[in-house]
C-alpha cells in the first residue's frame, strides 16, 4: 500500500480530533456565556453595592 494512500484511510486520530472539536466549541460556548452573565452579574453587585452606600 503506498503511504500517502494509507494516511488517507488511517482513522486512528479522527477520535482525537473530534474530542478537541468538542471540546473548542464547549470552550467557545462557556466563554461567551461568562460575557453575558458576567455583566449582568457586575451590574447586579454595583446596583447592590450603591444601594448599601
Amino acid at each position: 500500500m503506498h503511504a500517502s494512500l494509507r494516511f488517507v484511510t488511517d482513522e486512528s486520530g479522527q477520535g482525537l480530533v473530534e474530542y478537541a472539536l468538542i471540546i473548542s466549541l464547549v470552550a467557545i460556548v462557556a466563554i461567551a456565556a461568562l460575557r453575558v452573565l458576567g455583566e449582568k452579574a457586575s451590574n447586579s453587585l454595583s446596583n447592590a453595592a450603591r444601594e448599601l452606600s
